[in-house]
Parts: structure tokens; sequence; C-alpha cells
């Protein structure tokens, strides 16, 4: 498959499911698109960071603040609040998947896999959390000197 292939498959995939999961949890209609198109950017900058040859907890941790800055600064222009934006926006880079096999691995009695998996989950996880409170928080800091418009 080509490069192209791969990319526009990987947004297309993002933005569908967040747009479901923003219907499912009763996101308002008005910011499907928007959460939509930020999950896109959000995994496609997650899955560039991978390929790139960057480490998956960096790679999480810049998606997750690519989605966070992008939803808060959309929160702001649409007026709704933030958490709106960075719930649905960020379902592609939540890092389940680890904490899956480590659950899979526990149950197979392989402790030590599970206990390996289990911490390279919560790196993932403590990386994720990193990445949506630097986005809030560059948000915030440019909010509060001016720079980005009060009435948005």
């Amino acid at each position: 498959m080509m490069l192209w292939e791969e990319i526009l498959r990987a947004v297309f995939g993002s933005f569908i499911g967040t747009v479901g999961f923003a219907m499912l949890v009763h996101v308002p209609k008005r910011a499907w698109l928007a959460s939509g198109t930020i999950a896109g950017f959000a995994y496609l900058v997650y899955w560039g960071c991978l390929r790139l040859g960057l480490s998956d907890p960096t790679s999480i941790f810049l998606g997750a603040f690519f989605g966070s800055l992008a939803g808060q600064l959309c929160a702001r222009r649409m007026k709704i609040i933030g958490t709106v934006f960075l719930m649905s926006a960020v379902v592609p880079v939540v890092p389940g998947l680890g904490l899956y096999r480590m659950m899979a691995y526990l149950g197979r009695n392989r402790i030590a896999d599970g206990a390996d998996m289990g911490l390279r989950a919560m790196i993932s996880v403590a990386m994720f959390a990193l990445g949506l409170g630097a986005g809030a928080l560059i948000v915030r800091m440019l909010h509060s000197r001016s720079l980005i418009n009060h009435h948005i």
C-alpha cells in the first residue's frame, strides 16, 4: 500500500470513528465535523511520529498535545466547553491496546510479560495526560496574555 493511501485511511478512519463516538455520547451536532477533523489530524501526528521513528510514548504525547491544542482553540471559537472536543478528538490516540495486552498476559498467567506491558501502558497513559494538559495550558496562557482574541 502506498504511503498516501495509508495516510488517507488513517485520517478517514479516525474521523469516522470519532464522529460516531461523538454521536454516541451526544456531542452537539455542530461540533461533530470539528471533532472528527481534529481527531483525524491528531492521529496523523501520532502515526507520523511513529513512522519517523519516535517512541510510542513520545508519539502519544505529540498526538494528544495537538488534539488538545486544536480542541481548546476550537472550543473557544465555537463557544462550547473544551471537554467536548478533548473527549472526542483524542479518541484515536488513547493507549488502550497496551492495557488490553497487559490483561491478556495476566489472564494467561504470564505475570512478567503482563507487568512489563502494564508499565509501558502506564507510561503511555501518563504521556497522554501530559499532552492533554500541555495543550490546554498553552491555550490558557495565550488567552490570558491576549494573544488569542478574548471575543473568541
